[in-house]
């Protein structure tokens, strides 16, 4: 493994790795999100990942990381990230909810995240979900040699901010390998005089947009890890783990189901 600007170039073998870590959580979230409905407490989901990840014979990526107790971060309505599961937290009709995931699989982790309308939600609720969906896409096609690190964070910021949409500063994606964050940081908005980093081939980079209808300025809950939109608006999150190649990005963590929508 080598280093370009303290940050991590995978070989074809490490990123082989990293495809089978993120598969597995690809197919957890596949699974967290087919028992997404009211009525549903957020532990429920929390139980779910831990018997998937003995199912696949992984270890929760989370669970202990900087004390962090859950294998699970579930996040519903106005919690941006890391929300904690909980058996007196109801998944309501109307509300969103985001599962960010992640595994050890073979000495590298996998890391994903996604957002789920709970029954029917409304309008805004709908088209933040999807333009923060769709704004991580938009940054993956940016992830191509010849590209800086910033390319990436421009078009999530211009796609979000178009549709009216916060972009959160105080939260970024982050490179992903041997450690669950690795160099570089990833931001969803570009700072202001700051050179991108160059993207190279062997760059495997965790892209995650966290998205508000509301400002993007967030606090954090007594409990040292759930954040909250200020004003306590609707977040969305949405991540896919990417490998940079000289063919172009390639998303670790696709699922099937989400191959298949994508190619349809």
């Amino acid at each position: 493994m080598k280093k370009f600007r303290g940050v991590f170039i995978k070989n074809d073998n490490e990123i082989g790795l990293l495809r089978e870590a993120n598969r597995i959580v690809a197919a957890i979230l596949d699974v967290l999100g087919e028992h997404v409905r009211p009525g549903v407490s957020t532990m429920h989901f929390e139980e779910l990942a831990q018997a998937e990840c003995r199912k696949h014979g992984v270890r929760p990526a989370f669970q202990g990381y900087h004390g962090f107790p859950f294998a699970l971060c579930c996040s519903v309505n106005e919690e941006v990230v890391h929300g904690f599961p909980s058996t007196k937290r109801i998944l309501q009709e109307g509300d969103i909810v985001s599962f960010d995931m992640g595994v050890v699989y073979d000495g590298f982790y996998g890391d994903s995240a996604r957002t789920y309308p709970v029954g029917t939600v409304s309008d805004e609720a709908a088209r933040l979900i999807r333009v923060t969906r769709e704004s991580l896409f938009e940054g993956i096609a940016e992830a191509r040699v010849g590209n800086t690190l910033y390319d990436i964070s421009a078009a999530v910021q211009r796609h979000v901010e178009a549709a009216g949409f916060g972009v959160v500063r105080r939260f970024v994606g982050h490179g992903i390998g041997r450690s669950l964050h690795e160099k570089p940081e990833i931001p969803n908005f570009v700072p202001r005089g700051m050179p991108g980093v160059p993207l190279k081939p062997g760059m495997v980079l965790a892209i995650e947009p966290m998205v508000t209808v509301g400002t993007y300025e967030v606090e954090i809950l007594a409990d040292n890890w759930t954040a909250v939109t200020r004003d306590r608006k609707l977040s969305a999150h949405f991540e896919h783990s990417v490998a940079i190649t000289p063919d172009g990005p390639i998303i670790l963590s696709l699922s099937q189901a989400e191959a298949a929508r994508l190619a349809g």
